[in-house]
């Protein structure tokens, strides 16, 4: 053991840096190797009739094709044709619009000062644009948006143009 001492004394004497960033080096890789995570296991609990609900929900779903229900959203078209700060005209918008059109949806969307209302859900710009084409005498301006919309449902009766 006198050895030891005896080295470790002169080697501080010599070195006291290299002695002193050893120290911390070994200070911080010590506390680092008592922290390395190791895999665990998880277990999840659940009622049982929860899975019930689901597929219950599910079925209730799978047949009406409306896209609210399903949560089925893509990117696509809409046509606004209201947007101003009068909320009132804003939803007399929306009536008139529903009136002419009342398979399609409206959307009503506030960001301060202005209302703003669209109409539609269309996969294609093309789509959109026949409609602007309808609606021009009726309101102005109408712009095209590129936004997420609900998906259409699909006629299996009908083809693509």
């Amino acid at each position: 053991m006198d050895r030891g001492k005896l080295f470790l004394k002169r080697y501080l004497k010599l070195n006291p840096s290299v002695c002193l960033i050893t120290f911390i080096c070994l200070a911080l890789y010590l506390p680092a190797q008592a922290q390395t995570q190791q895999r665990g296991k998880l277990e999840i609990i659940k009622d049982p009739r929860i899975d019930s609900l689901i597929a219950h929900r599910y079925s209730k779903n799978k047949g009406t094709g409306k896209a609210i229900r399903s949560g089925i959203s893509a990117y696509g078209y809409r046509v606004q044709f209201f947007s101003g700060p009068n909320r009132k005209a804003a939803f007399n918008a929306q009536n008139k619009f529903q009136q002419l059109h009342p398979e399609l949806r409206t959307y009503i969307n506030y960001k301060e000062p202005n209302f703003k209302v669209k109409g539609g859900d269309f996969r294609s710009r093309l789509e959109a644009s026949k409609l602007v084409q309808e609606l021009k005498g009726v309101f102005s301006p109408l712009y095209i948006l590129s936004e997420k919309i609900n998906l259409p449902k699909l006629d299996p009766n009908t083809t693509p143009q």
